[in-house]
């Protein structure tokens, strides 16, 4: 339980310091040039990868034999992409806006995938709706 209240914590404090980090990059903020900003995402996101990594491990589930887990790590490095043009190498502000907005909607896909365990959960919801 513990494990998986940490990997939750950190997928929190990882989306936390994505969205802000996004904002500021919009505004040219000097917050981005703090010695923290550069550095906290790097640890947030590696206690992520390890809690996930060791959950993972610990339930036994690989992702050759768990699909939801394998399209969740091939939305991930989606996510990381996206993310490097919108913070990093987005060459306007439109780029860096468009990136951001596709990495939020990548990675509340991981989100729910992680929470149905179904590689396509919106086929649940119209699904549901109909029935």
């Amino acid at each position: 339980m513990l494990l998986k209240h940490i990997h939750v914590t950190s997928v929190a404090a990882s989306y936390t310091l994505f969205f802000l980090r996004g904002i500021w990059t919009m505004r040219n903020s000097p917050v981005m040039q703090q010695r923290w900003i550069r550095i906290a995402p790097h640890v947030v996101d590696t206690v992520l990868l390890g809690s996930a990594i060791l959950l993972a491990w610990q339930m036994g589930i690989s992702p050759f034999h768990a699909p939801w887990l394998l399209a969740k790590i091939v939305a991930l490095l989606i996510f990381v992409g996206l993310g490097f043009v919108a913070i990093d190498y987005g060459r306007t502000q439109r780029t860096r806006l468009i990136f951001w907005m596709l990495a939020q909607g990548v990675f509340f896909y991981i989100v729910v995938v992680a929470l149905t365990k179904d590689v396509m959960p919106w086929t649940k919801l119209f699904n549901g709706a109909s029935g």
